[in-house]
């Protein structure tokens, strides 16, 4: 008797596009959804992102389910900052639809947004968040790189990855765009 066929979930990855907005901040909130919060930290995080000097196009990406209209179902963004004044990426919000999640969207955009600040000459990322989760992208706490957290109570979950670019003299304290700077 064979195996029985699970259906494979396929996603798609590429960059945001202006039409992409509202739907983005759509996946944003409903990611983020907070019974307390009509509308989330994250959500007014991205808007701020987008209007900020910092922000890099070509590091906002979208997730597309095919069988779902072609909306994006998942997205994360990378933005500029920086370690003792050079530069770097602070990655996040990564979001990702209720409705999609365990399914792997977040995984596939963590390998893209990953391998596109590779491509692209980046030499770390770092981020506040779950070392469990993360940990399986090759974040490691960001002290074991001379990294330190903007905030020092963020020692535990502030991680950095350092990609094809790094220098080990890259060494400090790592400051978010601007708008981290206002939650």
């Amino acid at each position: 008797m064979a195996a029985p066929e699970h259906q494979a979930f396929r996603v798609l990855i590429r960059t945001e596009t202006p039409a992409d907005l509202n739907a983005v901040r759509e996946v944003t909130t409903a990611a983020f959804a907070n019974t307390e919060v009509p509308e989330p930290v994250e959500t007014t995080l991205l808007d701020a992102l987008r209007d900020c000097p910092d922000w890099l196009p070509a590091l906002s990406l979208v997730a597309i389910d095919p069988q779902d209209g072609g909306r994006p179902v998942g997205h994360v963004v990378c933005t500029r900052g920086r370690v003792a004044g050079q530069p770097a990426l602070g990655l996040g919000p990564l979001s990702v639809h209720p409705d999609h999640q365990g399914r792997g969207v977040g995984q596939a955009l963590m390998h893209a947004v990953l391998g596109a600040a590779d491509a692209l000459g980046e030499p770390l990322v770092a981020l506040l968040g779950s070392p469990a989760y993360y940990g399986r992208f090759g974040f490691q706490p960001s002290t074991e790189h001379g990294v330190t957290a903007p905030d020092p109570t963020w020692v535990d979950f502030f991680q950095v990855r350092t990609l094809t670019a790094h220098r080990p003299t890259l060494t400090g304290e790592f400051r978010y765009a601007a708008p981290f700077e206002n939650l």
